[in-house]
């Protein structure tokens, strides 16, 4: 099983709506370095932290279940989709998405900052400075001190 971090804008898709739904597709992802997370090294039951990002406060706010292989994102052939690509094809994919399942909310979401301040995060993707890939992979002893930190 891996770790993962996993960052939406709540008023896009926020943890709530991930409890609201149960499981849902995970899409939208247009980076290839994300790209290959999803196709090559995701796999179903693996845990990933659902962050809240571009709000007050940014931060992790709960976790999530990785449910499927990665498969073409359906976005990607949709005129109508902000992630609409108009070179993907269907026999021709470029991205790919995944299915997600919620498993809990944290009752406080562990910040940034207090991420930031915590030496025993020193090295967690998240925390180094211009690190903004939408999914990284987590060290298990980093996965660890974050729900220590949440009191999960």
């Amino acid at each position: 099983m891996a770790y993962w971090l996993l960052k939406s804008e709540p008023d896009t898709y926020g943890i709530d709506d991930l409890a609201r739904d149960g499981t849902n597709m995970w899409e939208g992802c247009r980076n290839w370095t994300v790209r290959g997370f999803l196709k090559d090294q995701m796999k179903p039951g693996d845990l990933g932290f659902f962050y809240h990002s571009n709000i007050a406060p940014i931060g992790v706010i709960g976790i999530m279940e990785v449910v499927s292989e990665g498969y073409p994102d359906p976005t990607q052939f949709d005129p109508k989709s902000d992630y609409y690509d108009p070179k993907a094809t269907p026999e021709k994919p470029r991205w790919t998405a995944i299915d997600v399942k919620f498993i809990r909310k944290f009752d406080r979401c562990v910040t940034l900052q207090e991420m930031k301040d915590n030496p025993s995060l020193e090295g967690m993707l998240v925390v180094r400075k211009g690190q903004r890939l939408s999914i990284m992979p987590v060290e298990e002893h980093h996965w660890k001190e974050v729900l220590r930190m949440a009191g999960a």
